[in-house]
């Protein structure tokens, strides 16, 4: 289990300020890998700290993302994930479900990147691959 000083020490290297909504904020993001909405995760940290806003927990997760300890992943026009793996990876999405996980990096390979305009650098890479149940 991922325990509060392990999030005030995560928080720290980062360059967070500590506070205890944010503790309770990572230790849901981090005790696993996780993909989940905001609203999810929130809905993870009023059970253990229910005085934790919606606000505050949209406002960390804009913090944590700039921070770089979550990544945003758009998973459609309507729906943004945290996803608390950030080292590169790509996805699967059930966009009946919700469902996201993880693809092995055996299951999907990118050969080679785009030609760039003059001026600009690669930041990432992201692939979203998009399902539906048969017959859906």
């Amino acid at each position: 289990m991922y325990s509060p000083s392990d999030a005030i020490a995560c928080l720290r290297k980062a360059g967070v300020p500590v506070t205890h909504q944010r503790i309770e904020i990572a230790r849901v993001l981090f005790s696993a890998p996780v993909h989940m909405s905001a609203d999810q995760i929130w809905e993870q940290v009023k059970r253990s700290a229910p005085e934790v806003s919606r606000a505050t927990v949209y406002n960390t997760l804009r913090l944590f993302s700039e921070k770089q300890l979550v990544r945003e992943l758009f998973v459609d026009p309507q729906r943004i994930v945290y996803d608390s793996t950030t080292t590169p990876h790509f996805h699967l999405y059930n966009m009946d479900t919700g469902e996201v996980r993880d693809l092995a990096a055996d299951e999907i390979e990118v050969i080679g990147a785009p030609r760039l305009p003059e001026g600009v650098e690669l930041q990432e890479v992201d692939v979203i691959v998009r399902v539906r149940n048969c017959g859906a």
